[in-house]
């Protein structure tokens, strides 16, 4: 679905924010793409998307090259930016002249998504608050059925039940040929929908693996007294922190206190997933 070898970009000469980036993430997957501020997650979108250009090295997503923006590959991709500017037009009839460009558009979806949302068809999308145009957006993003679907910061103004409702949109979509890629610091948003995390720092990728495949190997929960972590934090429900898996347990990731343990152990995580 998306392969990127030794990638090299920036936005000027002294401002480099990948060199020999290598990154391969398949269909069947809801990735959550982590990181710090400025460690250049919406870049990697933009440059998945064509709407940048690589400086050297090597980007295929979806059997083309981004950069060449073929309409075969721009009807098969659909990015869901931070910031939004939609035309003053209503939905009904901005729609149709958006579908024309996806073949695999699906108007009873993009209704059904509209309603659990309450987005109306009739109301001005440029008049609509920060929220609502995020969730029209996000329906027609779903509508048009694309195999890589990418949103950047989507949970951002929405309120606690569309948060809810986008989750169950998103993995009632989800399939073996669909690749969903979600760049957010709302971690807590989606721990129960993500499950795959790539995690950027300094221009690398630190980890790109299955929570599934996380949670085998370490096991996260609240520590006894005396007991040692390979990470740990202090909050309300005490010491929480992250343990190799050593007897097999389950438990549930804690996707912050990963992500905060990879920027401080990244060696030793990397190793381990290795």
């Amino acid at each position: 679905m998306i392969y990127i070898e030794n990638l090299d970009f920036g936005y000027q000469k002294k401002r480099e924010v990948f060199s020999g980036l290598n990154l391969s993430l398949t269909g069947g997957h809801i990735y959550g793409l982590l990181g710090k501020n400025g460690a250049g997650k919406t870049t990697l979108l933009k440059l998945i998307g064509g709407l940048l250009f690589p400086l050297r090295g090597r980007i295929e997503v979806c059997d083309a090259i981004p950069r060449l923006r073929k309409p075969s590959f721009l009807s098969d991709i659909f990015f869901i930016p931070e910031e939004i500017c939609l035309p003053d037009m209503k939905m009904k009839d901005y729609f149709p002249l958006i579908c024309r460009f996806y073949p695999k558009f699906d108007e009873e979806l993009l209704f059904h998504a509209m309603e659990i949302f309450e987005v109306s068809e009739s109301d001005k999308m440029g008049q609509m608050s920060y929220g609502q145009r995020k969730k029209a957006l996000i329906s027609l993003g779903i509508a048009c059925n694309t195999r890589l679907l990418m949103m950047d910061e989507p949970t951002n103004g929405l309120d606690i039940p569309s948060k809810s409702q986008f989750r169950r949109l998103i993995a009632s979509v989800a399939s073996e040929e669909r690749c969903v890629v979600i760049s957010t610091h709302q971690v807590r948003d989606l721990e129960n929908l993500i499950d795959a995390l790539v995690i950027i720092e300094k221009s690398r990728i630190l980890v790109n693996t299955t929570v599934e495949q996380i949670t085998d190997h370490f096991v996260f929960r609240q520590l006894r007294e005396g007991e040692t972590a390979l990470f740990a934090e202090e909050s309300l429900r005490g010491r929480w922190g992250m343990v190799p898996n050593l007897q097999q347990e389950d438990s549930k990731l804690d996707m912050e206190l990963f992500f905060n343990a990879v920027l401080e152990h990244p060696a030793e995580i990397e190793k381990v997933l290795k």
